[in-house]
């Protein structure tokens, strides 16, 4: 096998894309910054026990181990922020008011979370702690849009589900953890028949509760029919009053409800959501209630976030144009020298043309091009 041939599902970013990916996250983290989320960055690598502790069987699949060298101590490469922000507001802030995070890097996935996906996602998130109350869930939701909004991606879809509402149907039932999951495969697959097998021995109220899930999908109708069929459980008649009230305060975005997603039950406590745009099959951002994330570290605080992957986003983002340049001769002469180090020095990008490449073609998008006139250098159009 080549030297130059990289494993499946990872990729090199080259220049143009780069550039675009870096703008997008600097638009992303000022976006955050303006909701008032502070920047933090986690280390990639973590001990195993820290890194997976409380996440879930997927995330653990998900997950790169190796041994450490240094003291033989199982290790992981993360692949979600998510717990690791939980960790620094649990020890290393430890407020006990609210704190906004927020925070932009790569994750590694042992496999593809969907077809043709990277492996090495560039994840960005923001998060909220120590608000268990709608006005949290609401501030990342618009959060959420605002960054999807300043990267220009239009026609937003709201897609909104409460996992509290699944836990509910599910009370009562004594469940093998094998059947459980096939449960949440066949109502995410909306799967009715394999639905009704797998819950024939369940009480009749769940039964029937679950089975009335897979059709409760749409517009906000949806959240009346619900309160029609589902059992008058009063877990369910506040996810519901909940979703309602989100949904009313959305703006600059359709909103759907689809009950029966149950994408990442086993992280999510109460409100989750996704964000669409026409022609990308898969939610650009996904997101919700997860109180219980800090458990493990002795913190059990309300928490709230959501996180997308850059290196998605800029397959859907327009592409840019490219920032003017200065085009400039290369020379040793001091007054060349200064002039071009001021115009840098001045946020311009200047690109000297070295020896013996006048004819290549320009990299950057010059515009203007730095020319000796009367003994002083100066900038005129191309």
């Amino acid at each position: 096998m080549s030297a130059w041939v990289l494993p499946d599902h990872i990729a090199d970013v080259l220049p143009s894309e780069a550039r675009h990916i870096e703008e997008l996250r600097r638009q992303l983290l000022d976006t955050a910054r303006g909701y008032g989320c502070e920047l933090v960055m986690p280390p990639l690598l973590e001990h195993l026990e820290s890194l997976l502790t409380g996440t879930g069987e997927a995330l653990d699949l998900q997950t790169f181990k190796l041994v450490d060298q240094l003291s033989g101590r199982m290790m992981g490469l993360r692949a979600d922020t998510t717990p690791q922000v939980a960790r620094i507001d649990a020890h290393l802030l430890n407020r006990s008011g609210v704190a906004r995070l927020c925070y932009c890097g790569p994750v590694l996935h042992t496999r593809p979370d969907r077809p043709h996906a990277t492996r090495e996602p560039l994840q960005f998130g923001a998060e909220i702690y120590g608000h268990a109350g709608l006005e949290a869930d609401l501030e990342v939701l618009l959060l959420a849009l605002d960054c999807l909004k300043a990267t220009q991606v239009s026609w937003l879809t709201v897609d909104l589900a409460d996992a509290r509402i699944v836990r509910s149907l599910f009370d009562g039932a004594s469940v093998d953890p094998k059947v459980l999951r096939d449960v949440h495969g066949a109502l995410a697959a909306k799967d009715a028949s394999s639905l009704a097998r797998l819950t024939r021995d369940f009480p009749a109220a769940s039964r029937e509760g679950l089975a009335a899930l897979i059709n409760l999908y749409g517009d906000s109708t949806v959240l009346a029919e619900a309160r029609r069929v589902l059992p008058p459980l009063p877990a369910i008649a506040q996810a519901l009053d909940q979703l309602e009230w989100i949904g009313r305060h959305l703006e600059g975005a359709a909103v759907t409800y689809d009950l029966a997603d149950l994408r990442g039950y086993a992280y999510y406590s109460g409100m989750r959501f996704g964000i669409y745009t026409p022609g990308v099959s898969d939610a650009l951002v996904r997101g919700g209630r997860y109180d219980e994330v800090g458990a493990v570290f002795g913190r059990n605080r309300p928490a709230v976030g959501f996180s997308l992957d850059l290196k998605e986003l800029v397959g859907v983002v327009a592409k840019r144009p490219l920032k003017a340049a200065i085009r400039a001769p290369w020379g040793e002469q001091p007054q060349l020298r200064a002039a071009i180090s001021r115009l840098r020095a001045e946020g311009e990008t200047v690109v000297c043309v070295l020896p013996g490449h006048e004819s290549e073609v320009d990299e950057f998008h010059c515009d203007r091009e730095l020319v000796a006139q009367h003994g002083q250098w100066a900038v005129r159009p191309l």
